[in-house]
């Protein structure tokens, strides 16, 4: 056995104890001191754990901890956050007796080590806190520049803490945001793997508009200052950053039979609302031998499945960002206010079945509703016109109370790329709409028919040259598939009742905004 192999074995019995043992550690050290190998360096250095580990051991053990300084009281108690969860644990030192130096160096926002032992904690709100032996000070911050920053503790406005988004992450509310987002990252990948689902990286330099929006961000070496054709730029013709790989994802599932993509899309879309990013995250699931409501019922099992996720592995940030929901919702007017609390909103989502409902009824039951009646509608309400979020938001929230799905669109508001119905009015397109967000899913069966799809190109402007390779998977065994898209901050936005987009994803890039 390799002595590095020898070390990690002796290592992990060292932590065993360490733990599990803790009146055993200093005989069990000295008994292999004999080895000839400095453990106690390397006890020393394996055994730091983050603070979301030592929160559920018991009392009587050493821990050995790293994090940043929430604040200090009194010169004797120290609120430490790693950000490896919600909660911070309190360091008791003794200031008497430790050096005024580092004294002089804890401050909030200072990165420090402690190593100590693990007791009962005397005062209220923790079960446990560290009797602090040692304390370093692994880097310092000036209380003046604090000052200057989001660091200091104390309510700062949103916009304030986008400013400074380099630290937004070190409060309380950026950190369960992001700590979320991970989770939710990471369940979007455990689902379509535990389905048999394939993960696509579709490119983010193309040369086609999967939308037909127009609204892109050009990719060009060329020159501004010289009268070049596109055909002496970098990839011979005019390219742009992707808006979608749905098209290619089509491909992948038209050979793999599912496949998804999950990655950055964006769009030169010059709004600056609180539902608009120029770059955003997509995840994009193709399946072959599929029809519409094979897509929706993916859609809504998989939006089940995820918010089921949230409530189970995130249970700390949301508890935090439900209370907090609570209060900001108590300083809007009666007519403002949501119905439910978030973590209510996240339940009515597992404990119902999404209502399905076509287009042409959900418009009979807007043209029969109060609000349209009373003319309180700010858009109007007629067949063959797209549903407006004032519409969704009723349909929602006031008359089902449930999540929706509208599928059997008008064919002259959705895309090529979508399944004509056989009524020569309609595709097979599908939205699912949630409370607060109105549209998260938008999906549709896929065009399988070439004759069709090769007619649709032309009545959108779209030339066919651009996406031949798109043409031919429809001559080579063409098979119903379906697909959908889900934009990632939309779900974030719902899962954590953050009403800006720009709060739930770590650095947004919107018109005239590109730092970090």
């Amino acid at each position: 056995m390799l002595l590095e192999q020898k070390m990690n074995l002796v290592i992990d019995f060292f932590y065993f104890y360490h733990l599990k043992i803790g009146k055993q550690r200093k005989e069990t050290l000295e008994t292999f001191q004999t080895q000839k190998v400095s453990l106690t360096i390397i006890y020393k250095k394996m055994t730091r754990l983050s603070i979301v580990e030592v929160l559920k051991l018991e009392s009587g053990v050493d821990v050995n901890v790293s994090g940043w300084v929430r604040s200090f009281r009194g010169n004797r108690f120290i609120s430490l956050n790693d950000g490896s969860c919600m909660a911070s644990i309190q360091v008791v030192v003794d200031y008497e007796n430790l050096n005024t130096e580092i004294l002089s160096k804890i401050t909030t926002g200072a990165a420090i080590n402690i190593k100590g032992a693990l007791v009962e904690s005397q005062g209220k709100g923790q079960k446990t806190e560290i009797d602090a032996k040692e304390v370093n000070i692994i880097g310092t911050a000036n209380p003046d520049e604090v000052q200057k920053t989001i660091l200091q503790p104390k309510k700062h406005s949103l916009e304030l803490l986008r400013e400074q988004a380099h630290l937004r992450m070190r409060t309380n509310l950026f950190g369960a945001v992001f700590r979320i987002r991970h989770h939710m990252a990471f369940a979007i990948h455990n689902y379509f793997n535990s389905k048999g689902f394939f993960y696509i990286q579709t490119p983010i330099i193309t040369g086609t508009d999967a939308e037909g929006a127009g609204e892109v961000f050009r990719v060009t070496t060329l020159n501004p200052e010289k009268n070049q054709e596109a055909d002496q730029d970098f990839f011979g013709k005019p390219t742009h950053l992707t808006v979608s790989g749905q098209l290619e994802a089509e491909l992948a599932a038209l050979s793999l039979g599912k496949a998804y993509t999950f990655g950055p899309t964006f769009r030169a879309e010059n709004s600056n609302t609180t539902r608009h990013l120029a770059e955003f995250w997509m995840i994009e699931p193709e399946i072959a031998f599929a029809d519409i409501i094979d897509d929706m019922d993916l859609g809504e099992d998989f939006l089940k499945y995820l918010i089921n996720y949230a409530l189970e592995h995130c249970k700390e940030d949301l508890a935090f960002l439900n209370e907090r929901g609570i209060k900001e919702e108590q300083q809007l007017p009666a007519a403002q206010r949501n119905e439910f609390s978030l973590i209510e909103r996240l339940n009515m989502i597992n404990s119902n079945e999404f209502v399905r409902i076509t287009y042409s009824e959900a418009i009979k039951v807007l043209e029969n509703s109060k609000p349209h009646k009373k003319k309180k509608f700010k858009f109007p309400v007629e067949w063959g016109v797209d549903l407006q979020s004032e519409h969704e938001k009723f349909l929602v929230e006031k008359h089902f109370k449930k999540p929706v799905i509208i599928y059997n669109y008008p064919a002259n508001i959705k895309a090529f790329y979508m399944r004509d119905n056989d009524d020569g009015k309609t595709v097979a397109a599908m939205d699912v709409l949630f409370p607060g967000i109105g549209e998260i899913i938008g999906g549709s069966q896929r065009e399988e028919r070439e004759d069709v799809l090769q007619q649709k190109c032309k009545d959108f402007n779209i030339p066919q040259e651009s996406i031949w390779w798109y043409l031919e998977t429809r001559k080579f065994g063409t098979v119903p598939h379906a697909g959908f898209g889900l934009g990632f901050e939309r779900l974030m936005m719902f899962v954590t009742g953050m009403s800006n987009i720009r709060d739930v994803i770590p650095f947004p890039r919107t018109p005239k905004n590109a730092e970090f």
